[in-house]
């Protein structure tokens, strides 16, 4: 399996070398050459997770690695998850279900993606005898999922801009209070869309590192965080009814990662209905859908944080794979003059939409009024941005058949302020997080306007 770029100048490229360069040379994201077939008979016969993933993972990584070097890494790769199977399952009713995906160290869904990286990021180096800087921008989860799962490993340096606004105080501190010598968490005096343009200049730049040092992307742009998302949904279905009728996905999203995920598990051969593009007021993809309107504007901050985008860099593979069937020359073209102009797609094109997606857009007023009846009607807490996912379910459920699976994608605790504000009362805090309030927190503040990131990176590295 090799792998190309939805712009088409960057091709032929192995796993690890994908891995380790993460967004492709002429701008676009990577992309594997063909989508390997699952064999739905074969996955049947599996009980876990980690089963699944090393069906799924080997299918990606065998340009670089042989099968049993990357079973030998998946044995030890997902770790510190509170439940033995990694992911719990809810049944709310007789057709929804709720796919528990934030039992991992970090309370969130990109434990399952970001361990993943980090094992394949370890024994890239270790082969190599050499070291690398992450360097990311984070809007709640990433950060802190990409701290904890890099965090043991000392060839691997991690710079993690947190930027000013509203992610939870939680949060922050999963982010701020970890003291290790080769973990760097900046305050930055900037919105996100301000630290992403400092992480992206870095990328081109690369004046903090040294020739022989590889820059890691953690954000969803990488394909490694793409293929630990995939699996749990074959997971997802194979527990619920062992693929014999497809399923609806309820996806709260913002960068995308997580719908195309689904989308690729559709395309390996997983049963699928429809996917449901949840976002709150920022809501691009919700235009996009609805309207086929793909234009940038200001995000606006929200309180379910990790969904607070003005861009979704992953729906340029959707765009790339879907709509315009692998052309990459039409993909350069389009993203040619976005965001300054936006992107339209032929209405003939455009109209495939609904044959695999639904969207809806959620704001704050709904979000909290969703949790307080979910609240009173399961006696359950949901974080903001999986009630936002169930929300969409609840508006659309008209136009939906089969089972729906709605996407949990943080534990509630992580939002103390929300549920206080919706007059909700969390009764357990769990553990790790009470551990993390009562800890002192080792931040360093530095300016997005100068290049005060840059230098401080070049002292510490």
């Amino acid at each position: 399996m090799l792998f190309h770029s939805t712009r088409g100048k960057d091709k032929n490229k192995t796993f690890e070398q994908v891995l380790m360069q993460g967004l492709a040379d002429d701008g676009g994201l990577f992309m594997p050459d063909l989508w390997p077939s699952v064999d739905i008979e074969r996955m049947k016969t599996f009980d876990s997770y980690i089963d699944v993933a090393k069906y799924i993972v080997p299918m990606f990584t065998d340009s670089s690695y042989a099968k049993d070097e990357v079973l030998q890494v998946l044995d030890n790769t997902w770790h510190n998850f509170e439940c033995k199977h990694l992911i719990e399952i809810n049944n709310l009713d007789d057709k929804n279900f709720v796919l528990e995906l934030f039992h991992g160290p970090t309370l969130a869904f990109k434990d399952f993606g970001l361990q993943l990286a980090a094992a394949f990021f370890n024994k890239t180096l270790e082969s190599q005898n050499k070291t690398a800087v992450v360097f990311g921008a984070t809007s709640g989860d990433t950060g802190s999922a990409a701290i904890d799962a890099c965090k043991e490993f000392k060839s691997i340096k991690s710079f993690i801009l947190i930027p000013e606004g509203n992610m939870s105080s939680v949060q922050r501190k999963q982010m701020t209070t970890v003291d290790k010598s080769n973990i760097f968490p900046i305050l930055a005096d900037g919105t996100f869309d301000e630290c992403q343009d400092i992480v992206k200049r870095g990328f081109k730049e690369r004046s903090f590192i040294s020739n022989d040092q590889y820059l890691l992307a953690i954000n969803s742009i990488n394909w490694i965080r793409i293929i630990g998302q995939i699996c749990y949904y074959f997971y997802a279905t194979l527990k619920i009814n062992k693929f014999d009728q497809p399923i609806n996905f309820s996806v709260p999203t913002g960068n995308f990662g997580n719908v195309f995920a689904c989308y690729a598990a559709s395309r390996m051969g997983m049963p699928l209905s429809k996917i449901i593009v949840a976002v709150n007021s920022n809501d691009i993809l919700h235009r996009f859908f609805k309207q086929n309107d793909y234009s940038k504007r200001k995000v606006i901050e929200t309180i379910s944080p990790s969904m607070d985008i003005s861009v979704a860099s992953n729906f340029e593979r959707l765009v790339y794979d879907f709509y315009l069937d692998s052309d990459s020359a039409k993909c350069r073209k389009l993203y040619s003059n976005f965001p300054e102009e936006p992107i339209n797609i032929d209405d003939n094109i455009w109209s495939k939409t609904e044959n695999l997606f639904l969207s809806y857009t959620c704001n704050d007023e709904e979000t909290f009024e969703c949790m307080k009846n979910f609240s009173n009607k399961f006696n359950q807490l949901i974080d903001p941005h999986t009630a936002v996912a169930y929300e969409a379910v609840e508006r659309l459920k008209d136009q939906l058949h089969h089972n729906t699976v709605i996407l949990a994608t943080a534990h509630p605790a992580k939002f103390p302020d929300v549920l206080l504000k919706a007059g909700l009362n969390l009764k357990d805090m769990p553990e790790r997080l009470k551990r993390v309030l009562n800890k002192k927190e080792v931040a360093e503040s530095l300016s997005t306007s100068d290049n005060s990131i840059f230098d401080y990176i070049r002292k510490n590295n």
